[in-house]
């Protein structure tokens, strides 16, 4: 027994030697933590998104007076839920919370950061940081300087069409997004991806696009993204409450493509100001003009099918949903910011589920808005 277990602990040791020596010891994370959670706030380090003077809500008068179906209630409980909030004109309508969540809990926002990254291009172009979408990724990132990435602008990472060579599978240990989400050399992993094809030739969702939109900011503004999250968003949209955004390691980029933690409430804000084409009541915060590309079909062929993308705009999902116009966050395990302008509507859903059509694509956002319409039509 005492050999077996010593050379259980060399083959350890070398694994570990080899692991280090490949930049791979996050394969060790991986493997205890096995899939993401909503919860994963404390394995990483984190930079705070400090908040301001808080804007508490309008709670309607109907607050919590309207019952969700049974069907819909179903299907948030069999998705493990733990926030769904509605609002309308301006104010609160129907909240819930499951487990032991709460109006301050903070849960992750996998994808949905895509599209606060997004605004935040927007309001640099706003500001002259960054001269316009069309700019050279080359003139921020030095490794884009060189070869066919220098045909890359902020423009085809806006549209997901940089053409890199990323693959966006989640579940094998060794893929790129595992590596994203455990490792800790980001920037190096994004900045020296290769080119698969022309940029701009097709829509297809990666993830390194919108993390090297990120380094953009940083590099533009000279602030980390948090502090500029901060100073641009967060506080002017007066969150109630600090976020939360995950670094690869101490001290380093954030995880742009993910990981902003916050609450629904304050989610929600997000979807206002979209709403408001930019406004946040009596400012400006971000140009409408910017803010309608955002939630305008890119109309780029589709790689899947080539098809022109009509559900995808500037890092913002688009649908139409019971014949209302729908532009959406979407995060990987069913994290929504729903929004229907011609009602003037967002909804938020918060949880560790989602439920899929048969080509794994999800179709509960379509559920959950149709049910919440059908609850204020």
């Amino acid at each position: 027994m005492k050999k077996i277990i010593k050379y259980l602990l060399f083959i350890l040791l070398i694994t570990t030697i080899a692991l280090a020596a490949t930049g791979k010891l996050y394969y060790y994370k991986a493997l205890v933590y096995n899939f993401v959670d909503i919860d994963d706030l404390n394995l990483f380090y984190n930079r705070e998104v400090k908040n301001g003077t808080g804007m508490p809500w309008n709670v309607s008068t109907d607050y919590n007076k309207k019952n969700l179906s049974d069907t819909l209630t179903a299907l948030l409980e069999a998705n493990k839920s733990v926030a769904f909030l509605v609002l309308k004109n301006d104010s609160i309508c129907f909240e819930k919370y499951w487990e032991n969540y709460g109006q301050e809990s903070l849960s992750n926002s996998f994808s949905m950061a895509k599209s606060i990254v997004a605004l935040l291009i927007g309001k640099a172009i706003d500001e002259g940081k960054i001269k316009s979408l069309d700019q050279p990724v080359a003139d921020f990132i030095p490794e884009f300087k060189e070869g066919e990435k220098t045909k890359i602008t902020i423009r085809h990472l806006m549209m997901m069409s940089s053409g890199l060579d990323w693959n966006e599978g989640y579940a094998s240990l060794t893929s790129q997004v595992t590596e994203a989400y455990y490792g800790t050399q980001l920037y190096k992993q994004v900045t020296s991806l290769g080119v698969a094809e022309a940029p701009g030739k097709f829509w297809e969702y990666k993830s390194c696009d919108t993390e090297l939109l990120a380094i953009i900011v940083n590099k533009a503004t000279g602030k980390s993204l948090a502090e500029y999250a901060s100073e641009k968003l967060w506080k002017p949209l007066g969150a109630e409450h600090n976020a939360q955004w995950s670094l690869d390691q101490k001290d380093g980029i954030e995880k742009a493509y993910c990981c902003f933690y916050s609450n629904a409430r304050d989610f929600a804000r997000f979807g206002k100001l979209v709403l408001q084409h930019g406004r946040w009541n009596n400012e400006q915060i971000i140009d409408s003009a910017f803010i309608a590309l955002c939630t305008t079909p890119n109309n780029l062929p589709d790689k899947e099918d080539n098809k022109p993308a009509q559900h995808y705009g500037y890092q913002w999902w688009l649908s139409n949903i019971s014949n209302h116009p729908v532009y959406y966050m979407r995060g990987i395990l069913g994290q929504y910011v729903i929004v229907i302008p011609d009602m003037q509507m967002i909804i938020v859903r918060l949880g560790h589920k989602r439920s899929n059509n048969p080509d794994g694509k999800p179709n509960d956002y379509k559920f959950y808005a149709e049910q919440v319409i059908k609850m204020y039509e």
